[in-house]
């Protein structure tokens, strides 16, 4: 979110239309569907319409504990944190975002306000490859214009996890899921996973898409994504945009 506690979102957003990927500013107090439905949000700025300095203006925050406005009652991680949904804590921003355990005298490496400007200029590439008996995958990846000098992670997203009833937990990409970048943004990750794609007559739980998380909290959650959820103390920073992955099938 920004410094006044409105919603910065890059995603599907709900229009006259129904989604579209857009990017824009929502207010505090929009509506909140059940999950699983939608409702128009109530925009307040178009991010691609405004001044260079306005965007650059804009400092990225986490979202305050509990999550406000959230419709999915997912449990992140529940060995971790099973009182994760109950635990309050304020907005900060994305650079001074809460780290466990954290002593001054530990050496924490020191990074820049997180603009909206600058998070906007990440991009990314994937290949996707399987191997020669269809039964793993392995995903490559190659970043550029991460937020410097920080943890990031991916996580999957699976045909169930967002499912209306007994949704499925999202998982991590690999583990460990964890890359850091460098001084100018840049980093190249990897990973293989066992039967991620299985046929549709199996109704199994394939991997439709993947995220790169910006971890404010500096560490990542071994089984878990986070402990919180999006916004809390993992941000995405690139996904792709629609259902992706159908062309691939793998066996057991």
């Amino acid at each position: 979110m920004d410094g006044n506690g409105n919603f910065v979102v890059v995603g599907m957003v709900p229009g006259d239309n129904g989604l579209e990927w857009r990017s824009v500013l929502v207010a505090a107090d929009s509506p909140v569907p059940e999950f699983g439905a939608t409702k128009p949000y109530r925009i307040l700025r178009d991010i691609e319409g405004m001044a260079q300095d306005e965007v650059k203006d804009i400092i990225l925050h986490t979202l305050p504990l509990p999550i406000p406005s959230n419709n999915y009652g997912m449990l992140f991680a529940p060995e971790q944190r099973p009182q994760a949904n109950t635990e309050s804590r304020p907005s900060l921003p994305l650079h001074e975002g809460y780290i466990a355990d954290y002593r001054s005298s530990d050496g924490k490496r020191q990074v820049q306000p997180v603009t909206l400007e600058d998070w906007m200029h990440a991009e990314g590439t994937l290949d996707v490859c399987l191997s020669e008996d269809s039964r793993r995958a392995r995903f490559t990846f190659s970043f550029r214009n991460l937020v410097p000098d920080s943890v990031y992670t991916v996580m999957s997203l699976r045909e169930k996890d967002l499912a209306t009833e007994n949704p499925s937990r999202p998982g991590p990409l690999g583990i460990p899921n964890v890359f850091i970048t460098d001084h100018n943004g840049n980093a190249d990750y990897w990973a293989e996973l066992p039967d991620p794609f299985p046929a549709h007559e199996r109704n199994e739980n394939r991997i439709i898409n993947v995220v790169v998380l910006y971890m404010s909290s500096r560490q990542s959650y071994g089984g878990a994504i986070g402990l919180y959820g999006l916004g809390g103390d993992i941000h995405a920073h690139l996904k792709l945009k629609v259902r992706s992955f159908d062309e691939f099938t793998t066996v057991e």
